[in-house]
């Protein structure tokens, strides 16, 4: 009943299905990834590092290379391959998790970065169900709001149920969480599994997406290489600023506002920044023309960047409160990084008629990132031990803004002269440059 109802990729159960799905499907895999980081892991050292830090390093770094093994297999994943991936790669973490609590500290960080290996190809699995669909900017929003709402909402989860039960151990909640998660994750994993594959509608309009082999990902690299060197770069930084904002947020708490803060203030501010971003990037679905899609994307991503600085310079003026800055820093960090992982490739990839799909692009830029979030991570402990956590965090504001902002402008520079902007302008009768700007689309 469902999978005929799904057949209509442009009706509204269709959209409010994948939406279920993705958001649903994400929404868990946080579960199995983020719990740990609540812990504070007090007096525990190793190495000369703080326990805590070690842990979220050895996570990244799992989760690292699978963004690095992710560009070859998300890119080369055949369709009907999707679900028993995702199943193996969620059963990995949480068995994972599973030898975390078993094992004694100091030796249990080894199972974290296990427990990361396999999550960071989940997203890459769930994208290809959406991408290449006249709404997968909106399609995408599922993925979107779980990545914002999540970390917020299992951190408070963390503490409610610690507060239950007090006896679990920091080491042992991260996969008691992943247990309780589990038979959601199977039933929204069976949603993705009805979804229907995109119909000619759908590949008219924004370019059919295909497995890629060695060849195309040359080809594609070869052509439009500087550009998409700038956009790794930025999404590099965004990548890092996010996790180092998520990663520490307690300590961030403790240091902007004492020891005395409500903790359902992480669900409050991802929830409100979830809210916002929705209502700003779910309408770059509704512009057909491609070239004028990538130009709204591109200043969405802008704005966002521009609203961490500013939010920052207003905090560190006292102008405000520490609620108000860590919202809108949030706000502007997802503003910039959502559209880039949901809605630039998408564009790119329907203006040129690449041979490609979305997945190759953004676990290029994944990698990328969380090379840099491990790289902060230890400049903060080595080289920066002295400096409050929340000292960090605007010092790396500050330079996002300024180096991703003329980042972003090469690239808008780059891919506007590639397409040749001046053809828009053509005189009436001329043929436009993309035939799929004039089609008239049917059932």
């Amino acid at each position: 009943m469902f999978k005929k109802r799904l057949q209509d990729s442009s009706g509204i159960f269709f959209i409010v299905w994948c939406l279920m799905a993705s958001f649903g499907t994400y929404f868990c895999m946080y579960a199995f990834r983020k719990p740990f980081n609540t812990g504070l892991y007090t007096n525990l050292v190793l190495f000369g590092i703080g326990y805590k830090t070690v842990l979220i390093i050895a996570q990244v770094m799992g989760y690292m290379v699978s963004k690095f093994v992710g560009i070859k297999v998300i890119s080369e994943l055949q369709p009907s391959r999707r679900i028993p991936l995702i199943i193996g790669l969620i059963l990995f973490a949480e068995v994972s998790l599973l030898g975390f609590g078993l094992v004694p500290y100091p030796y249990n960080f080894f199972f974290l970065f296990l427990n990361g290996l396999p999550l960071g190809m989940v997203w890459g699995v769930i994208f290809s169900f959406l991408e290449g669909r006249r709404f997968t900017e909106i399609l995408g929003m599922g993925l979107s709001i779980s990545m914002i709402a999540a970390s917020g909402v299992l951190k408070t989860t963390y503490m409610e149920i610690q507060e239950l039960f007090p006896f679990i151990s920091e080491f042992w909640m991260p996969f008691t969480i992943g247990l309780l998660f589990l038979p959601l994750f199977c039933f929204f994993v069976w949603m993705l599994s009805i979804v229907p594959a995109p119909n000619e509608t759908d590949k008219i309009l924004k370019a059919e997406r295909q497995p890629m082999n060695n060849e195309d990902k040359k080809t594609i690299l070869r052509k439009y290489g500087p550009g998409l060197l700038c956009i790794l770069l930025s999404f590099c930084m965004l990548t890092t600023l996010r996790d180092f904002r998520d990663n520490f947020a307690v300590e961030i708490w403790n240091d902007i506002s004492g020891t005395h803060w409500n903790k359902a203030v992480f669900s409050q501010t991802e929830l409100l920044s979830t809210l916002i971003v929705v209502c700003c990037v779910a309408p770059l679905s509704l512009i057909r023309s491609n070239i004028r899609g990538l130009w709204a994307t591109q200043g969405l991503i802008a704005i966002g960047i521009l609203t961490t600085g500013i939010s920052t310079f207003l905090f560190y003026q006292a102008w405000i409160s520490p609620f108000g800055w860590m919202l809108s820093l949030g706000t502007g960090l997802f503003l910039a990084y959502i559209p880039i992982q949901i809605a630039l490739f998408e564009r790119l990839i329907g203006l040129f008629k690449m041979k490609a799909n979305a997945g190759f692009f953004v676990y290029g830029c994944d990698a990328t990132g969380y090379l840099g979030s491990v790289g902060l991570l230890l400049y903060r402990e080595f080289f920066m031990k002295d400096l409050r956590w929340s000292r960090v965090l605007m010092q790396f504001s500050y330079v996002l803004c300024f180096t991703c902002l003329t980042l972003i402008l090469i690239s808008v520079l780059f891919f506007n002269r590639k397409y040749g902007i001046s053809k828009l302008f053509q005189k009436p009768g001329a043929e436009p440059p993309v035939n799929m700007e004039n089609i008239t689309l049917h059932q």
